[in-house]
């Protein structure tokens, strides 16, 4: 017979999807009823955002804990936690006290995902990479800074649009990742006909004016090349990492290069590259066929003093219809289990 006591100690222990913090330390708890003659288990629940594929996957947590612990059947509502709740949590504040991003003190650490020219993969390494980190446990957000290109919310399958909660920005979650792009704010996949500055400002918003809550990490998908766009992520984050993405074909190792230059002369510390197309392996006979030519990311490492940390082959993710992603490769993929080691290493470089 599953106890009240029992159904609270439950709840206690789970974490809101979008704080991040358990459902004690953000008084999620609202109500718990049992009827003891069926066993029917019945609780309300406050949340960061309600109506999401996040809380259908936090309600069918619960229902599998409470029955685990000898509900029969479980009965789960779900509301909004009220806004002075949201504010308490809220790291991301005004004048008041609070620290941002940007801050000195700030404990998130900065990822840039760099390359030298478009077209090698550089966007589907950042977003998988992002996925990768969340599922080790991270808390994770990726800003898609490649404000011309922007693909990160396509990429990831994302269809709804950020909300504003007073003068605050609050990200789109995917698979355990806070996201915000450009594409959220433009109607129609219309152009971006900006200058500089104007994208400057656009940068600095995502940093200052979206809440993001807690983080480890926050990854930067940044344009090709090295920009204006590039160039102010320099300027404002001078604790930055930055991971370099190549294709092996020595050219573009040449170009990308240039990115990793412009890293070590900010004094950004280069993680490592990453070699995205290195090689097609046939399904029928096994065989790899280096397409795009062998070395280009060896010889780019060695160039910029680092190491490369993954090799990642010509594939498509297995697409789910149900819960699409166009870009993300499933944990048990070939890929994703590459991505999942390539995160290792990242984690084992930074806390070490």
């Amino acid at each position: 017979m599953v106890t009240e006591e029992q159904v609270r100690e439950i709840l206690s222990q789970t974490e809101d999807p979008f704080l991040h913090k358990t459902l004690a330390e953000t008084n999620g708890i609202i109500d718990i009823k049992i009827k003891e003659e069926k066993q029917h288990v019945s609780v309300k629940v406050a949340l960061a955002q309600t109506g999401t594929p996040e809380q259908l996957q936090l309600q069918m947590k619960i229902v599998e804990a409470l029955k685990a612990a000898g509900a029969n059947t479980v009965g789960i509502r779900f509301t909004d936690l009220p806004e002075e709740e949201l504010a308490k949590h809220r790291k991301t504040q005004g004048p008041q006290g609070g620290e941002d991003l940007l801050s000195p003190n700030s404990k998130t650490t900065f990822i840039a995902i760099a390359s030298g020219k478009g077209g090698v993969g550089k966007s589907t390494v950042s977003v998988n990479l992002a996925v990768a980190l969340a599922r080790l446990g991270k808390k994770v957000g990726i800003i898609d800074a490649d404000i011309y290109g922007f693909s990160v919310p396509d990429m990831m399958g994302i269809e709804q649009r950020p909300e504003v909660r007073g003068e605050k920005i609050i990200p789109v979650e995917r698979f355990g990742v806070q996201v915000i792009s450009m594409g959220f704010f433009v109607d129609n996949n219309a152009p971006v006909i900006w200058r500089g500055p104007m994208l400057g400002k656009m940068l600095n918003n995502f940093f200052t004016e979206v809440e993001w809550g807690e983080l480890d990490y926050l990854l930067l998908d940044l344009p090709p090349g090295t920009g204006d766009v590039a160039l102010d992520v320099h300027s404002m984050l001078p604790r930055s990492k930055e991971i370099i993405v190549s294709t092996p074909h020595p050219t573009a190792a040449f170009v990308a290069a240039r990115a990793g230059a412009m890293a070590l002369r900010t004094e950004h510390e280069i993680l490592g590259v990453v070699e995205n197309m290195a090689y097609f392996e046939s399904k029928k006979t096994g065989e790899k066929e280096y397409v795009f030519g062998r070395g280009g990311g060896d010889k780019l490492a060695e160039e910029l003093r680092t190491e490369v940390l993954g090799r990642l082959p010509l594939q498509q993710p297995d697409w789910n219809e149900e819960d699409f992603a166009p870009s993300i490769y499933a944990e048990d993929h070939e890929l994703g289990q590459i991505y999942q080691e390539i995160a290792e290493k990242v984690i084992r470089k930074l806390e070490q």
